[in-house]
């Protein structure tokens, strides 16, 4: 009995200290009040993931956090009676580091492209090359298709410019580094692939390399979709 004294106890205590943090009586810092908006430079953590999932449904606070991002977007006309409807999206026209071409994104992916360059694609560059990546060579997000571009089925992440396809990246000295040439190779662009694919797990909901299908043996699929999967 005196075990679940203390057990009531403690879920009390816990519970008034969610209240007092959501009301706003408890400071914490924003990094850990799961309320706070997403800083998208300030260092990933457990509530990170959480964070990015209220993004999904508030459009608003998906700003706020893009604000934090130094990406470059701008706002693009809905379209609710397209074949593929989009509400909500963003032309990404590139940050520190440039793009191939800009690209249409959901908030919410372009939310986690920024956490991707911020806190994956560049210290992994740091780490394996000493210097920065300058340049994302990408394939394209938005497409009208069902997965795989099948007649039948349901839709790709793609059709609600939910998704984007990353097929390599230049660094600083010029050097360009390729999804489909370098992933088969045991070297330090392979080393440095892999460090970004497994990266990029936890920022995007899906990541798909070469690892997962020869339809991917030419990029990185990575999503901000329903489901989870990281090969």
């Amino acid at each position: 009995m005196r075990g679940a004294r203390w057990l009531l106890v403690l879920l009390l205590i816990s519970g008034a200290a969610v209240v007092g943090v959501w009301r706003g009586w408890i400071d914490l810092a924003p990094q850990w009040n799961p309320w706070a908006p997403l800083d998208v430079k300030a260092t990933p953590n457990l509530l990170t993931r959480y964070k990015l999932m209220r993004l999904r449904d508030d459009p608003q606070l998906c700003d706020q956090a893009l604000g934090s991002s130094g990406l470059r977007v701008t706002h693009q006309a809905d379209s609710p009676d397209a074949t593929c409807p989009l509400t909500g999206t963003l032309r990404v026209q590139g940050g520190e580091v440039g793009l191939s071409s800009s690209f249409l994104a959901s908030c919410r992916l372009a939310v986690s492209f920024a956490l991707f360059e911020h806190h994956v694609l560049q210290p992994a560059a740091q780490a394996v090359y000493g210097q920065a990546v300058t340049r994302v060579e990408h394939l394209g997000s938005f497409a009208c298709r069902n997965v795989y571009s099948r007649e039948n089925g349901r839709r790709s992440q793609h059709a609600s410019a939910n998704a984007l396809d990353i097929a390599g990246f230049r660094l600083a000295d010029g050097r360009a580094i390729s999804v489909l040439k370098d992933w088969p190779k045991d070297n330090q662009e392979a080393l440095f692939l892999r460090q970004v694919r497994d990266g990029a797990c936890g920022m995007f909901s899906v990541v798909l390399s070469p690892d997962y299908n020869a339809a991917h043996r030419n990029h990185f699929h990575v999503d901000v979709g329903p489901w989870w999967v990281c090969r």
